[in-house]
Formats: C-alpha cells, sequence, structure tokens
C-alpha cells in the first residue's frame, strides 16, 4: 500500500467518523416556587432555581409578566 493510499483511506474513514451525530437532551422547565416578584436577573433566578435542585434557571415572559423558571435535562 503506497502513501497516496493510506492517505486517502484515512481520509474517508476519518470523514464517516466525523460525522456521528448526537441526540441533544430537551429542556424541561418548572416555573419555581420560591422566586417571588417580577424576574429581570437570570442570575438571581438561577440561585433560587438552585435551591429547589435544579441545576439552572432564567427568566422568561409570561403573559405580561417576567417570571422565573427553573430548567433541567429531561
Amino acid at each position: 500500500m503506497d502513501l497516496g493510499e493510506t492517505v486517502g483511506n484515512f481520509l474517508f474513514f476519518a470523514t464517516f467518523m466525523g460525522t456521528t451525530k448526537t441526540a441533544e437532551a430537551r429542556t424541561c422547565q418548572s416555573q419555581s416556587h420560591k422566586f417571588k416578584g417580577a424576574c429581570f436577573s437570570d442570575t438571581n433566578c438561577d440561585s433560587v432555581c438552585r435551591t429547589e435542585n435544579f441545576p439552572r434557571g432564567q427568566c422568561n415572559q409570561h403573559h405580561v409578566e417576567r417570571k422565573c423558571y427553573c430548567e433541567r435535562d429531561c
């Protein structure tokens, strides 16, 4: 097997190995039960959600109000 054939085979297999698909986890949200008032700071929301055993939280618009929603992969 010459060098050109070896390089060609390597590139062929590397191409297929690099195109594997990975499944992304969906994100489930739950409105925080402990957060009080309008949510304007993702940092504050995130901190409160961690006390509710969620890995993260962020502010989202809910009708007219901004509320804190806790998130986790589901």
